[in-house]
């Protein structure tokens, strides 16, 4: 099952549970991909839609920091929510050790020896990792490996 599938057939049962909040947000998501469709003249595949919902979850956490500045704690506690139902679609993060293996392999595929290296190395990792793990995270712990 595509995740797009995954994703009408949970709107389809929030919308007979009377889960409102949960309806709101993936009716969100969807449009979000409709958006994207829509905009580029394609189909989603999975990983591109996981593209989406990380996006969707950083905004959030974004707005998150911002409505906390602003001592906002009831609009921050809606970004919350939404984040909470939009990360039932993205896959299991990896923990730290994993990611290292990861770059560790990434490294032996490419050769990556310095510094220099980092966009190539940073090519083969993101479509390996994406939706699984913070590339921001990533980004940092490839620069101790090849600065190291």
């Amino acid at each position: 099952m595509t995740l797009k599938q995954r994703l009408t057939d949970d709107m389809k049962a929030a919308m007979k549970s009377g889960d409102k909040a949960s309806l709101g947000v993936i009716r969100l998501i969807n449009a979000a991909i409709k958006q994207r469709e829509v905009d580029e003249r394609i189909e989603l595949d999975d990983a591109a839609v996981l593209a989406v919902l990380e996006k969707m979850v950083k905004q959030r956490k974004d707005s998150v920091t911002q409505y906390e500045a602003a001592a906002r704690e009831d609009l921050a506690a809606i970004e919350r929510a939404e984040i909470v139902v939009i990360e039932r679609y993205l896959p299991e993060k990896l923990g730290e050790a994993e990611i290292l293996a990861a770059i560790d392999a990434a490294i032996a595929q490419t050769g990556a020896a310095g510094p220099a290296d980092m966009g190539k190395l940073m090519g083969v990792l993101k479509p390996q990792l994406a939706g699984q793990a913070d590339m921001g995270e990533v980004s940092k712990l490839v620069k101790q490996k090849l600065a190291g």
